[in-house]
């Protein structure tokens, strides 16, 4: 590095750290213990002074190599780096065969409509999770029934599960929320007892793993997201996992518009099979993903070691905890790093005051959803004129639907005790982790403080 572009980094570097603390070169460079102790909503030093792991990571030019070979071979519709990319991830996930898709959320679309689940059929769902995993199931013409989560785990509930399941129910689709599994063990016995099928939402669990076995291998199938923000980022993209051959034959026909599986892309002289969509990878997004898998594992046992770490530094701070793993839980991913907040034991601080204070601290932090059941596009759905001619006006009775459907223990997680922490957090330093340690355990001590300075304010 010349002598101009080491002042010019060290420069925009300094200012950018002041920038983004918002603190004065007093509190950097002269901290007393004093500062230290009172938390930055009420004047101290921030937690954290540094800046977080960028995400998503690409570093030019190590990287590049594989993406410009694809775009200067002028093959960039779905061919032999495609198909590298799925025998490599399904080898990573443990199944026998991966049809790589534009998105998560058209995964499992197709993995829905390539088990025939459609008109007349119920679908399990938690109501915790993503709108993409109730939407497949509207997209299908199915009905989504709405099992509550666990108050601990934030994962659907296997008691709620048994409780919804009717003479319609067709399968269950357990959502791996946060990176976090799901009870998948009890969660298979009941589809086993009752004869449904399981398809994984493994969209934010890229190698979590159930007693050694990585989810999306466990159920009937399993979908995945590779979207920017994913554990596993590509831009957008995703993919469906089986062991079962013949309904992975189903969807690589249903993805590339209903011809035969092995039909090449732009080769229309064989005819379609069947209705389909046209929801195909491309070379470039295989390219990109290829080199992102290489560092997956690595990237996932930094944040499993960090955030078993930090787990134990939270622990005995009262007010809040971290989401409970299931016994049968060997490694869990964290997309997103859930603590359920109580704000009892913090003076009655809300939630959104006790986020601005964490923030304050120089931690990112959100309250994630909002309750995913009573969202106005299940009743567009309902009223929408595919759906009249499917179904009953009982069956539609939107009112009655929202009774069947209380989740309250999501509800009170969404609306009062959920924060969550990016996963590109917890690919930082052990220090990294004590510093968002000791930002809670700052605001604890002090909450008596913030609360009185913001109600007088």
């Amino acid at each position: 590095m010349n002598r101009r572009k080491f002042i010019s980094k060290t420069v925009l570097g300094g200012a950018s750290v002041l920038t983004l603390s918002g603190l004065n070169s007093s509190y950097i460079w002269g901290q007393t213990n004093a500062d230290r102790r009172l938390p930055a909503i009420l004047g101290g030093t921030k937690s954290h002074l540094g800046l977080w792991p960028d995400w998503p990571v690409w570093k030019s030019p190590d990287y590049d190599e594989g993406v410009l070979k694809v775009l200067r071979s002028g093959v960039w519709s779905r061919s032999k780096v495609t198909e590298e990319f799925e025998s490599k991830w399904a080898e990573l996930i443990g199944t026998k065969r991966c049809l790589s898709v534009v998105n998560g959320t058209n995964a499992l679309v197709a993995a829905l409509a390539q088990f025939n689940i459609g008109p007349g059929d119920e679908v399990i769902v938690p109501p915790y999770t993503f709108v993409a995993t109730v939407q497949a199931v509207l997209m299908n013409g199915a009905l989504p029934v709405f099992a509550d989560v666990d108050p601990t785990t934030f994962q659907i509930d296997p008691v709620k599960i048994e409780e919804k399941i009717t003479p319609r129910t067709k399968a269950i689709l357990p959502v791996h929320i946060l990176g976090i599994p799901a009870d998948m063990t009890q969660i298979m016995a009941i589809a086993t007892k009752h004869h449904l099928i399981v398809i994984e939402d493994a969209c934010q669990a890229h190698l979590a793993e159930v007693s050694g076995k990585r989810v999306g291998s466990i159920g009937n199938a399993g979908c995945f997201s590779f979207q920017t923000s994913k554990n596993m980022p590509i831009g957008e993209g995703g993919a469906i996992v089986s062991n079962d051959s013949e309904f992975m034959d189903r969807c690589y026909s249903y993805h590339n518009l209903g011809f035969p599986y092995g039909s090449q892309p732009g080769n229309v002289s064989g005819g379609a099979i069947r209705v389909g969509y046209k929801i195909r990878f491309t070379e470039y997004q295989a390219a990109i993903g290829l080199v992102q898998m290489k560092n997956l594992e690595k990237e996932t046992d930094i944040r499993w070691t960090n955030a078993q770490y930090l787990s134990k530094r939270i622990k005995d701070i009262p007010g809040v905890s971290s989401a409970r793993l299931y016994p049968e839980t060997t490694k869990a991913v964290y997309h997103l790093y859930p603590l359920l907040y109580n704000k009892n034991a913090f003076k009655g601080m809300s939630r959104a005051l006790f986020l601005e204070a964490l923030r304050a601290e120089g931690i990112p932090c959100s309250p994630g959803y909002t309750p995913l059941q009573t969202q106005s596009f299940i009743q567009a759905a309902f009223e929408s004129k595919l759906y009249r001619k499917l179904y009953t006006t009982d069956d539609l009775n939107y009112h009655n639907f929202l009774m069947h459907n209380k989740c309250p223990v999501s509800d009170r997680i969404c609306n009062e005790e959920a924060i969550w922490l990016t996963q590109n957090l917890l690919l930082g330093t052990v220090s990294d982790m004590d510093h968002i340690a000791n930002a809670v355990e700052k605001i604890y001590r002090n909450a008596d403080k913030i609360v009185l300075k913001f109600k007088k304010g």
